[in-house]
């Protein structure tokens, strides 16, 4: 993975442990459900790709930064109280952002183990989808790539399909 890629992710699963931590203030969950959620929310999609690869261990369990970068993120939304922006553009545009940034990372690190331009559409969508669907389950949401944001999943899609039709 290169540099830049690295960086990215890490700023997804920052925004991502940022987001979770929103939502579990929402929920009214102690330290402990904070970081169980916003752990998941930042690292779940990256976990999930790595292991549909079988390309070796996830990156978030062998590169301890990941795990401490969702934590920090998740301790920003446990200390400063955040939800009053959730429904704004801030919120809406931290959450494109770190949806757009591993649709990158994650097609990036498909086409980099040598697969197609398929897989690396699927497994981009999967990376950049997947932390926030199983965060959603966790809280009892319907996940947002079933209908709670216009055009989640799809964003993922075309993102993914603009990072491996712009590959060499």
């Amino acid at each position: 993975m290169t540099e830049l890629t690295r960086a990215l992710d890490l700023s997804g699963v920052f925004a991502n442990g940022t987001l979770g931590g929103v939502l579990a203030r929402g929920r009214r969950l102690d330290l402990f459900g904070f970081l169980v959620i916003g752990i998941v929310s930042g690292l779940g999609g990256g976990i999930l790709r790595d292991t549909l690869l079988q390309h070796g261990t996830p990156v978030a369990l062998t590169d301890y930064t990941y795990l401490a970068v969702a934590t920090a993120g998740t301790l920003l939304a446990f200390l400063a109280d955040l939800s009053r922006h959730t429904s704004g553009w801030a919120f809406n545009l931290l959450d494109a952002s770190a949806l757009s940034v591993w649709a990158v990372a994650g097609a990036q690190k498909t086409l980099a183990v040598g697969l197609g331009w398929l897989p690396a559409m699927l497994l981009g969508t999967i990376t950049a989808v997947g932390g926030g669907a199983i965060r959603d389950l966790l809280l009892a949401r319907t996940p947002s790539i079933f209908g709670g944001t216009p055009l989640y999943a799809t964003v993922a899609i075309v993102v993914s399909a603009v990072m491996v039709g712009a590959s060499p």
